[in-house]
């Protein structure tokens, strides 16, 4: 009698045990579910906006839209005046420097100084062409120097385009059509001449060409902070001229020709 009681004991604390191990079996298995089910989810989540979307709604100068060195034409002048090589960009600017030195500094004429660098040149190489026969030497290799095609038609139909471009404007406000361009393009005039009245010809060309060799580059590594300052200028400057157009260009009579006409 004693040995059953012992053995239904034995039985209830196995079965006791075996119910505690399946209760923590079936935990594991609900925790494991809901984790699985959690990494499901979270790829349906909304995604985050790309930095480059955020970064395309910002103003930008001019109200451009493609990068700067699409706007200079994306070819070889563009790499110039942005250093993409700056071995070239630093000998062209290196070149310019000193013809504006040459010419401004020590008042040299460009007649004079091609003709006296030709005569030097000239003089060494001939010297030196006749005077290996003395010294039993191979006579100097003079290369055959050729100008490339190629930069100089690029250089040549930016410029056609950029003069063709700014007669078409000038056409536009001969006409009488838009009094905004007609004051910008005064403005801007009237500051040139008071420049080069300051400067003389060549002096005032090293000034834009160095302008050209450092503000776009300058401007394409801080265009981020350029931009919203750019922005807060233009704005003002909105406002500043409604108020002028309200009080002054809008009291002007434009246009008394044409109310004839159509009566």
């Amino acid at each position: 009698m004693a040995e059953q009681v012992e053995q239904h004991s034995e039985h209830k604390e196995e079965s006791f045990m075996e119910k505690i191990a399946d209760k923590i079996h079936f935990d594991r298995s609900s925790s494991s579910s809901s984790s699985d089910s959690d990494s499901e989810v979270k790829p349906a989540a909304a995604p985050e906006a790309s930095p480059s979307s955020v970064k395309a709604k910002i103003w930008r100068l001019f109200g451009r839209e493609k990068p700067v060195h699409h706007v200079f034409g994306g070819g070889k002048p563009a790499d110039v005046f942005l250093w993409r090589n700056k071995k070239i960009s630093a000998s062209v600017l290196g070149g310019a420097t000193a013809i504006w030195v040459l010419f401004e500094l020590l008042e040299y004429f460009l007649v004079g100084l091609v003709c006296h660098l030709l005569i030097f040149t000239l003089a060494v190489l001939f010297l030196w062409s006749n005077a290996t026969t003395f010294i039993n030497k191979k006579r100097p290799h003079i290369p055959e120097v050729q100008l490339p095609e190629e930069p100089i038609l690029e250089i040549a139909s930016a410029l056609s385009i950029e003069i063709n471009r700014a007669l078409s404007m000038l056409r536009e406000i001969a006409t009488g059509k838009d009094l905004k361009k007609f004051l910008a393009v005064v403005a801007g005039l009237w500051i040139l001449s008071v420049v080069g009245n300051c400067c003389n010809f060549l002096t005032l060309f090293y000034i834009l060409f160095v302008l050209l060799h450092t503000v776009p580059v300058l401007y394409e590594k801080y265009e981020d902070k350029v931009d919203p300052l750019a922005e807060k200028a233009v704005q003002e400057i909105k406002k500043q001229y409604a108020v002028f157009d309200a009080k002054v260009l809008s009291k002007i009579p434009i246009g008394p020709l044409k109310d004839k006409k159509n009566a």
